[in-house]
This record gives C-alpha cells, sequence and structure tokens, in this order.
C-alpha cells in the first residue's frame, strides 16, 4: 500500500531534482527520492567505509578488476581472517580484456579497510569497490 507524502520546494530545487533524476536513470520521482532518502538516512547512520567505527560489523560485495598476474594476492585474501567470504565470482570480460572478482563477505569495517588497501596496493590490480548492503529490520532472509 502505498501514502502520498507532499512538500513544497522552490523552482529551482524542482528543476534540479527532475534533472538529477533523469541523469540518475529514474523515470519515476517517487522511486528517485525513495532511493535517495534510504541512501543518504544509512550513511547518516554508518557513514562510508572510510569514517565506520572499527568494530562495526557489515556485509557487502567487493568488486575487483585486475589482471591474471595478481590472483597469488587474491587468494591470500580469500583465505585470510579479515573478512568472512560467504561467496566468490570470477569472470573474465573479453571486452576490457580484464578479470572481475565478485566476492560477497561479511566482517567488520576495519577488515573490509585491510583488505581493500592491501587490494589496491597489489601490482595489476586495477580498481577495488566495496559496496555495503542497506540496513534492513526484516525482510526474507
Amino acid at each position: 500500500m502505498s501514502k502520498i507524502i507532499s512538500f513544497s520546494v522552490d523552482e529551482e530545487f524542482a528543476a534540479g531534482l527532475n534533472d538529477l533524476m533523469r541523469v540518475s536513470g529514474y523515470k519515476n520521482r517517487s522511486r528517485f527520492l525513495r532511493d535517495a532518502a534510504a541512501v543518504f538516512a544509512d550513511l547518516q547512520q554508518r557513514g562510508d567505509l572510510a569514517t565506520m567505527d572499527d568494530d562495526r560489523v557489515v556485509e557487502g560485495h567487493m568488486v575487483v578488476y585486475y589482471q591474471h598476474t595478481a590472483e597469488p594476492k587474491l587468494l591470500e585474501v580469500r583465505h585470510s581472517d579479515h573478512i568472512e567470504i560467504n561467496a566468490y565470482n570470477h569472470s573474465c570480460l573479453t571486452h576490457s580484456h580484464t578479470c572481475v572478482d565478485i566476492i560477497h563477505a561479511k566482517g567488520t569495517a576495519a577488515g573490509f579497510r585491510t583488505t581493500v588497501e592491501t587490494l589496491q596496493g597489489t601490482p595489476d590490480v586495477d580498481k577495488v569497490t566495496f559496496v555495503v548492503a542497506p540496513l534492513r529490520q526484516d525482510g526474507c532472509c
């Protein structure tokens, strides 16, 4: 069931909001505002990985783009005790001539920071990102 919530803004804000919505790929203003509010609230509550308390437990996905010569370091990461890996997927991207691993893991913010910094400092690792899972009070899992 949906509920209508309205609020007033000036013309300049409204025009900017519509432009931001479109360039972000949204076609529905309500969904855009809902998602923006959820992301903002999550950042306000937990911060991003760089500013989270060391002992905060988080779950999410690390995406690592690299060349095969970096695989020994990735093997070390998979067997380290910094993060608990739940799933690991490897793909070879033929257009960009790179490998990508998607690592679903759980651990402390400090453990993820250590892992990301280790991989970023590894030769032939091109890019490392971490997407923290949103907080939910209930749901399907």
